[in-house]
């Protein structure tokens, strides 16, 4: 008999049942096209610019529902344009994501506006959920107040950053985190150590593999021990989590 199958988190939507629109700003080529990527894969909309004007411009046209803003762009810096999407676009969600780290330059992102504040390197899966965080937390979800993940016994609060197996807490490190939230969000699915390097490592990374088979055994000692394994090896194609069968 087949077990059922876990359910994937609801796909975040706009009010009117349209699929929500992202305005990715950014001059590194590199960076957009991994960003647009990564965000079509989740059903939304994505427009890119590389320059502060043709990104205010392209706000204008598309009615983005979030933007991921670089700070240091080629003519207009970050916070100008951040200044010109709030008068424009007050209930826009914007996301800094830049290599600008200093805690002064955190704390001006935020009061100038931004909602949310992301350095180089980055993970995209983190990126992902910063953006689901803002859009849900605007209206834009097809269940609204949805921050748990659940499969089986294994919970995650996401914005609390919190994570039980059976009711007990489970302590993990910021990149342990990632990775079992890219594998809660993918219930059942083989994962391949390309994809999961890609998702929860930072964007230019550029390591190997066996980084990813290292971490797997740091979750497996914390998530599955003493209890029936959860993170399953497919040998030659990738890692699966599905509920423990005792």
């Amino acid at each position: 008999m087949n077990e059922p199958r876990t359910p994937s988190p609801p796909p975040l939507h706009r009010p009117d049942g349209g699929p929500v629109r992202v305005l990715v700003v950014d001059d590194e080529p590199d960076v957009t096209g991994v960003l647009a990527t990564v965000l079509t894969s989740e059903g939304w909309q994505v427009r890119t610019a590389a320059e502060g004007r043709s990104a205010l411009a392209a706000a204008r046209d598309f009615l983005p529902d979030a933007v991921v803003l670089d700070w240091m762009l080629p003519d207009l810096d970050g916070l100008q344009v951040l200044h010109a999407l709030r008068r424009e676009a007050p209930r826009v969600c914007v996301l800094f994501l830049t290599a600008r780290d200093a805690v002064e330059d955190r704390i001006a992102g935020i009061t100038a506006g931004g909602d949310d504040y992301v350095t180089k390197p980055y993970s995209l899966e983190e990126v992902l959920a910063r953006l689901r965080g803002l859009l849900r937390r605007a209206g834009m979800t097809a269940e609204p107040g949805t921050d748990q993940l659940a499969v089986g016994d294994l919970t995650m609060d996401e914005e609390a950053r919190e994570v039980r197996r059976a009711g007990v807490t489970v302590e993990l490190s910021r990149t342990e985190f990632e990775l079992l939230r890219f594998l809660m969000r993918n219930p059942r699915r083989v994962l391949s150590k390309d994809q999961i390097l890609a998702r929860v490592w930072a964007y230019d990374f550029g390591g190997r593999a066996h980084i990813v088979e290292l971490y797997i055994s740091y979750l497996r000692k914390k998530i599955d021990a003493g209890h029936a394994p959860m993170i399953h090896t497919v040998r030659g194609v990738g890692y699966v989590l599905k509920p423990g069968t005792p």
